[in-house]
């Protein structure tokens, strides 16, 4: 009689079972691996309506900024921005560091500025003008003296008249340079300008100071809703400067909307974002957020005067029918 060997046949069995278990363990294997990754990393790019970034931000601009991010946080709530506020100088080399994405500030781009940024990144940041801020002379409640012609800053400013300046910072501001290039003409400051540490102290110190004289910037106490800048108002008095374009001679401008607007202040300049980004990212986002119409609103609810669009309010007639 032939012998099947089935005491063979039972071995093989056993080893096409635990072929078949092996085989099962490896494919449940791979089903793990495929849910929990295969050791790839994650896609961390930031995207116009998420992620995080870092940006720098000209200190005299702070108020109204502080607003634009409030709102944009709560519109993309799955958005960082991390600010800091420094002086403009700063801010610039900021720019050339590999973790800020974005400046704001108070001037655009040199030609060199533009050419070097060209070189290194190997594309142009872009720029461009968001609103429009006055640089502000502010002077105690007591002075005798806030009105002021612009050869009276000059004389000011350039020590010959001898009144104590408070500027807003102790490095180069915008603010420093802006009166700097405008009224001195390149020309350095008198030994009788002095610096604070910020905005709010100089405001502070002119306060508590009736012989001096402080520069700011609008944004810091423009706002007549704001109850903390209606607080510093009622500790300083805003200066009229005269206006050198009016055809009325002897007109003197308070700083305001409406007088950067007709272009009846003399101190006004715009403010800058300088964004450093080759695709659509979370910078080209809140850029995009300044730029359109709840950001203007922004600016102009703080009363600057935005730069991208023309909020016009129009008088309108309703005919009621019989």
């Amino acid at each position: 009689m032939v012998d099947f060997g089935y005491t063979g046949g039972s071995s093989m069995t056993i080893k096409m079972k635990n072929h078949v278990t092996y085989v099962c363990w490896l494919v449940i294997g791979m089903f793990f691996v495929s849910c929990t990754g295969t050791g790839k990393k994650p896609d961390t790019r930031d995207t116009p309506t998420q992620g995080t970034i870092n940006i720098s931000v000209d200190e005299s601009f702070k108020p109204v900024i502080q607003e634009e991010l409030l709102v944009h946080h709560s519109s993309f709530p799955k958005t960082t921005i991390h600010v800091t506020y420094k002086s403009e100088a700063a801010c610039f080399r900021d720019l050339q560091s590999d973790s800020t994405r974005m400046i704001i500030v108070a001037r655009g781009l040199t030609e060199k500025e533009d050419s070097v940024y060209q070189n290194n990144l190997s594309y142009k940041p872009l720029y461009g003008i968001l609103a429009y801020d006055a640089v502000v002379a502010i002077v105690n409640r007591e002075s005798k003296d806030s009105v002021f012609t612009l050869a009276d800053l000059r004389d000011i400013l350039s020590g010959k008249r001898k009144v104590t300046a408070v500027m807003d910072g102790k490095n180069a501001t915008s603010t420093v340079r802006y009166l700097q290039d405008s009224i001195l003409h390149g020309a350095p400051f008198g030994s009788n300008v002095v610096a604070s540490e910020n905005s709010q102290q100089v405001i502070d110190v002119i306060s508590k100071n009736p012989g001096m004289i402080g520069f700011v910037g609008l944004s810091w106490i423009g706002d007549s809703y704001d109850p903390q800048q209606i607080a510093y108002r009622k500790k300083i008095r805003t200066a009229l400067i005269e206006c050198v374009k009016c055809e009325e001679k002897g007109y003197f401008a308070k700083p305001s909307q409406a007088s950067l607007s007709y272009g009846e202040y003399p101190l006004a300049r715009p403010l800058y974002y300088i964004l450093k980004e080759n695709d659509t990212g979370l910078g080209t986002g809140f850029m995009n957020f300044m730029s359109l119409e709840r950001g203007q609103l922004i600016f102009r609810r703080s009363f600057l005067v935005p730069a991208k669009m023309g909020f016009i309010n129009r008088t309108g007639k309703i005919q009621v029918a019989d």
